[in-house]
């Protein structure tokens, strides 16, 4: 047996002792927000994977990572997707921040942040967007004042995704608005609990709000949590970007999360009918096979991707698995719902529907952000066209 077929096996008896019933198929997963109660069982599934590296098993096992290779990460979510289980952590600290501190951190700010985390002690949010720089970003104005030990940021953000129950955010602000648009732009850490920091979620037509605006009025950030270089920002902010659409596009390799879209033909059985053990509507099982299909393909293209990216970092190829993935998830979304015909449209309304069908409802809605957060497809396209395809401007 070689030694990745050991692994899969030991991993497999693994799983099967340590991953609690609650923390398989759809349910409550684990962010880090020190403001979020977790289900004994997400809880207790959390714990164990911090134990094994499992929550980051790329990462340096100096910081609580697992230390493993790309090889055997794969083997470890492929028998996570045989049990149905849930991954023990998501968030941008994961997605987004965590890799971006393993690549511009100092030694100081990752010993401070990563193994926080990997043990999901803490939730981040982004603070990039503001009402007059959301496509072009580098017109920010959110500003940052040197005060000698700290910086004094006052400003505004808007679209901050988790702000409300965020506990540390990473922020892009002006340091010099002296200097050419791009440049004079710095890449902050800084805590959401203190004075200065003012949250106000932002109703969606899904009915949640995990969008917020963020206003900043003298909020601090320590000398100590500059990320990168002052007024160089840009550069980390964008990296910062590829790691984002990594995740959104499955590019990334880390948490396994079930797919919109996900049991199609079984939906389709209860609420269209079934002959003979299929689907009853031909057209219909024409439909939900090529969308399988296409998401199959899909994953295989990500991972044959993850396999030749030999640098193991992101570059301007994540805006195409961005931009096909947002059309592969409303496409999911949408197709669900529509086969539950009526029972498929009982968003906010629990007289009648089924918890499925509200969860149903709300994803449909929820998706149409997908093509707009991490990047609008009009932005993936662009930068498909210029740094992928060589096009000219």
């Amino acid at each position: 047996m070689s030694e990745l077929a050991e692994f899969r096996a030991d991993t497999a008896a693994w799983l099967a002792e340590n991953c609690p019933a609650g923390a398989r198929g759809p349910g409550q997963i684990a962010n880090g927000s020190s403001k979020i109660t977790l289900e004994p069982d997400v809880a207790k599934w959390l714990e164990a994977c911090v134990e094994k590296g499992f929550t980051a098993p790329t990462w340096p096992t100096r910081y609580g990572g697992g230390g493993m290779s790309q090889n055997y990460a794969r083997v470890l979510f492929e028998e996570m997707g045989k049990i149905n289980a849930r991954s023990p952590l998501v968030g941008m600290g994961m997605s987004m921040i965590g890799p971006t501190l393993l690549e511009y951190g100092d030694d100081a700010q990752k010993e401070r942040h990563l193994p926080k985390i990997i043990r999901g002690e803490i939730q981040w949010c982004q603070g990039y967007s503001e009402p007059n720089a959301g496509s072009d970003l580098a017109a920010l104005n959110t500003k940052a004042e040197d005060k000698g030990d700290h910086y004094l940021i006052n400003g505004q953000k808007i679209w901050t995704s988790g702000a409300a129950t965020a506990d540390w955010m990473f922020i892009l602000v002006r340091t010099d608005f002296n200097a050419p648009k791009h440049e004079g732009i710095s890449f902050m850490l800084m805590t959401m609990d203190q004075p200065g920091v003012t949250v106000k979620p932002i109703r969606l037509i899904s009915g949640t709000s995990p969008f917020c605006e963020t206003f900043f009025d003298d909020a601090v950030a320590e000398k100590e949590d500059l990320l990168g270089d002052l007024n160089k920002g840009w550069t980390v902010g964008k990296r910062l970007l590829q790691f984002e659409r990594s995740g959104i596009g499955g590019l990334n390799g880390g948490a396994r999360q079930a797919q919109p879209g996900a049991g199609l033909v079984k939906t389709a059985k209860k609420y269209v009918g079934e002959d003979n053990g299929r689907i009853a509507d031909p057209a219909l099982r024409e439909t939900i096979t090529t969308l399988n299909m296409n998401r199959a393909a899909f994953q295989l293209t990500a991972a044959r991707a993850n396999a030749e990216n030999k640098s193991g970092t992101p570059g301007a190829a994540t805006s195409i698995f961005k931009l096909y993935g947002a059309a592969l998830q409303q496409d999911g979304a949408a197709l669900k719902r529509e086969l539950m015909g009526f029972s498929g449209l009982g968003a906010h309304d629990p007289n009648g529907f089924t918890q499925a069908e509200l969860d149903a409802a709300s994803d449909w809605l929820g998706s149409k952000a997908t093509t707009i957060y991490g990047g609008s497809n009009e932005i993936q396209a662009n930068i498909i066209a210029k740094r992928v395809l060589g096009l000219p401007e």
